[in-house]
């Protein structure tokens, strides 16, 4: 299979049915999600929409193993995350997730190569941090400090962070949430690459539709449901994008 492209016809890396989550705030019950049925499969990428309040983070932490349903059932492959325990699910996060959030989290005292360093000594098969930064077009800034970067080349050292440990999925909750539409394409193309040339299955949450045309799938979420999902015929060039 060509990375990027997704194999529909072999067996999915994720699969949730009948997925729920409810929060209790005082005596009102939140549902976050109402009843999801969801495939995933190796190699796409995979654009989530929705407004704030419509579930997709939620569904991503599920995914990713940050929380739990309160019904239902999600599989990693041959792992029933519904199931697991805390140390399961660490243990799970760990060896198959990489994760990119709007803010970077990047530690302010370490270089961009020491920071994904700090993923790499602890992988099992990583990327050199070099090779990583060089993927999102970053070697020439490999050894400034976070607060001498923009803050898109923060996110795209975030990036290099996540993707170093050769992760089989990329979560990715509005990565260009706090950047501007320039920044942002520069951001959405390293997602893009790093799709491309490794096959990490990549989901990219947001509420915003002008980023739908770079995926392999449009997936939209409204209310705690699936409410619709298309399929692109081509992927946009992230560099045609703009909001």
């Amino acid at each position: 299979m060509e990375p990027g492209a997704a194999d529909s016809n072999g067996s999915p890396v994720f699969r949730t049915r009948r997925l729920t989550k409810t929060y209790r705030q005082g005596e009102v019950k939140i549902h976050a999600l109402r009843g999801v049925d969801l495939d995933l499969y190796a190699g796409e990428l995979v654009v989530m929409l929705g407004a704030s309040g419509s579930g997709k983070s939620t569904l991503l932490n599920i995914l990713g193993g940050l929380d739990v349903p309160s019904s239902g059932e999600v599989r990693y492959r041959d792992i029933e995350l519904s199931a697991a325990g805390d140390r399961e699910l660490t243990q799970y996060r760990r060896e198959h997730v990489g994760f990119v959030f709007q803010f970077y989290n990047l530690i302010p005292s370490l270089t961009a190569r020491e920071n994904v360093a700090a993923v790499t000594e602890i992988a099992s098969n990583p990327m050199s941090p070099e090779d990583a930064l060089a993927l999102v077009g970053l070697t020439a800034r490999i050894d400034h400090f976070p607060a001498q970067l923009s803050g898109g080349e923060q996110q795209r050292v975030a990036i290099a962070r996540a993707i170093a440990k050769r992760p089989e999925v990329l979560l990715c909750d509005e990565p260009t949430g706090a950047l501007d539409s320039a920044t942002g394409v520069l951001v959405l193309e390293a997602l893009d690459k790093a799709n491309r040339e490794t096959g990490t299955t990549t989901v990219i949450i947001t509420h915003n539709a002008s980023i739908a045309g770079m995926a392999d799938r449009v997936i939209t979420l409204s209310d705690g449901n699936i409410s619709g999902e298309r399929r692109n015929k081509q992927r946009q060039d992230p560099r045609t994008l703009s909001w």
